[in-house]
C-alpha cells in the first residue's frame, strides 16, 4: 500500500488546435470524481485556453518542454515561467523525443529541471532505453545514469514525476512485458533512495509510458510501483484517455 497518488498524464506533442478542446470537456465531464490525478500536456499554444477551460475541474494542464532559462534571446522557446504564467502546473523534461530529435543531454535535461523548480513547477523527468540498449543487457544501466545526470539535489515527491519510457515501445504498440516493467520500476525506485533517502523515494511518483492503452492499461497498472502512465497518441481522444482513467482508479 502506498499514499502516491496516481497520475494519468497526457502528451498532446504536436497535435491539437482549438478544435481539440471539445476532447478536454468530454473528459472533465466523464471523470470528474475520478480518484487519480489527471494532467494534459498540449502544444504551448493551447496550454493558457486549456487551462482557463479546466479550471476548478478535476484535471490539471502541462507544457512538454521549457528552456532552462528565464527569459532571452532564445527564438522559439518558452521558459518555466511563461508556462506557470500560463496556468500549468507540471513540464515534461527529457522526452525521448526531445533528446533525439533536439540533441538534448542530461545536464540540459538538469538545468531545465532546475528552472521548473524554480517557477513552481512539477518536472515529469523522462528517462529509458533504446531498443539496441535493451538488447545489450543495459537498460538498468542506461537509467541509472539518466537519472543521475538529469536529476537536480532537490527532488521531492512534490516537485518530481519520473515517467519511465521504453524509447523501443513508443508508437510502435510494442510494451515490455510486466516483469520487465516491474524490474525497471524497481530499479527506478532503488536507485531514487541510494540518492535522495528513503522518504523522497517513496513519495515519487513513476510513470510507465510506452504504447498504453485502455486495453493493457489494467495489467500494467497491476504492476507493483506503476503510479499512473504517461500517455502518448491514446490522451487525444476523452474516450481512450478515458479508458485508461479507469483503469487507474480500479488498480
Amino acid at each position: 500500500m502506498t499514499d502516491r497518488r496516481s497520475l494519468a498524464a497526457g502528451n498532446w506533442k504536436m497535435n491539437g488546435t482549438a478544435a481539440a478542446l471539445s476532447e478536454l470537456d468530454a473528459l472533465i465531464a466523464a471523470h470528474g470524481d475520478t480518484r487519480s490525478e489527471l494532467l494534459l500536456c498540449p502544444p504551448h499554444t493551447l496550454v493558457e485556453r486549456m487551462a482557463r477551460a479546466a479550471d476548478g475541474s478535476a484535471l490539471g494542464v502541462g507544457g512538454q518542454d521549457c528552456h532552462w532559462e528565464e527569459t532571452g534571446a532564445h527564438t522559439g522557446d518558452v521558459s518555466a515561467a511563461m508556462l506557470k504564467d500560463a496556468g500549468a502546473t507540471h513540464v515534461i523534461l527529457g522526452h525521448s523525443e526531445r533528446r533525439a530529435d533536439h540533441a538534448e543531454t542530461d545536464r540540459m535535461v538538469r538545468d531545465k529541471c532546475d528552472a521548473a523548480w524554480a517557477a513552481g513547477l512539477t518536472a515529469i523527468v523522462c528517462v529509458g532505453e533504446t531498443l539496441a540498449e535493451r538488447e545489450s543487457s543495459n537498460t538498468l544501466q542506461i537509467i541509472r545514469g539518466q537519472i543521475a545526470g538529469s536529476l537536480p539535489d532537490q527532488a521531492t515527491g512534490h516537485n518530481l514525476v519520473i515517467a519511465y519510457e521504453p524509447v523501443w515501445a513508443i508508437g510502435t504498440g510494442k510494451v515490455p512485458t510486466t516483469d520487465e516493467i516491474g524490474e525497471v520500476h524497481s530499479d527506478i525506485r532503488s536507485t531514487l533512495e541510494r540518492r535522495f533517502g528513503a522518504g523522497v523515494a517513496k513519495s515519487v511518483r513513476i510513470l510507465y509510458g510506452g504504447s498504453v492503452k485502455p486495453d493493457n492499461a489494467s495489467e500494467i497498472f497491476a504492476v507493483e510501483n506503476v503510479d499512473g502512465a504517461l500517455v502518448g497518441g491514446a490522451s487525444l481522444k476523452a474516450a481512450d484517455f478515458g479508458g485508461i482513467v479507469r483503469a487507474l482508479d480500479g488498480a
